[in-house]
């Protein structure tokens, strides 16, 4: 989805070795992004633009961060999102094909402000038809990515058991053995 490939642009190495990297100021990677979900941007952002995609990625971390805390947006965080989706004109087409009808929506302009408002708007359609309190952060303090919690009973914990739960799951481990070591012999 491209809300949480945005979101996670903003890296943080997972295995706790304290390597973070803002992806948006890697040449070409926002480009190889959009182009993934077929959004064309005919050039890479000036500094003002990046500066308006770094805000943007901080307004929706800001209102995931209230949904994970089980609490509602501000309505300010709400209205600076709103602002972003106006820019961002569409023109609806009808289309038949093979007895079915599709909706498609194209852009009305282009340039940075209606990239941000169609990233903006995959994140707004999450919270409209999906259940925002299955909006989760990675529970290993190193790794912090954002995801979608698909799970039948909502227990995931982890961006990625195989990666991040593991690496907690020793941790846990080695915490536990490092106590019992260092336990009085009587207590052990």
């Amino acid at each position: 989805m491209l809300w949480d490939d945005f979101l996670n642009s903003d890296y943080h190495d997972w295995r706790g070795g304290g390597r973070s990297e803002d992806r948006l100021d890697r040449p070409g990677w926002l480009l190889k992004l959009l182009s993934q979900y077929q959004i064309a941007a005919d050039r890479p952002p000036n500094l003002d633009e990046l500066a308006e995609l770094k805000r943007l990625r901080s307004l929706m971390l800001a209102i995931v961060h209230e949904l994970v805390q089980g609490r509602e947006p501000s309505s300010d965080a709400v209205a600076s999102l709103n602002a972003t989706l106006s820019q961002g004109a569409v023109i609806r087409k009808l289309a038949a094909e093979d007895g079915r009808f599709t909706l498609r929506q194209t852009p009305a302009a282009s340039g940075w402000q209606q990239i941000m408002a169609e990233i903006a708007a995959t994140f707004a359609e999450m919270l409209v038809h999906n259940e925002p309190s299955r909006v989760r952060i990675c529970d290993n303090p190193d790794c912090l990515w954002v995801y979608y919690d698909e799970t039948r009973n909502r227990s995931k914990r982890y961006c990625d058991d195989k990666m991040c739960g593991n690496v907690m799951k020793v941790r846990r481990f080695r915490a536990r053995r490092k106590a019992e070591a260092s336990a009085p012999p009587g207590e052990k």
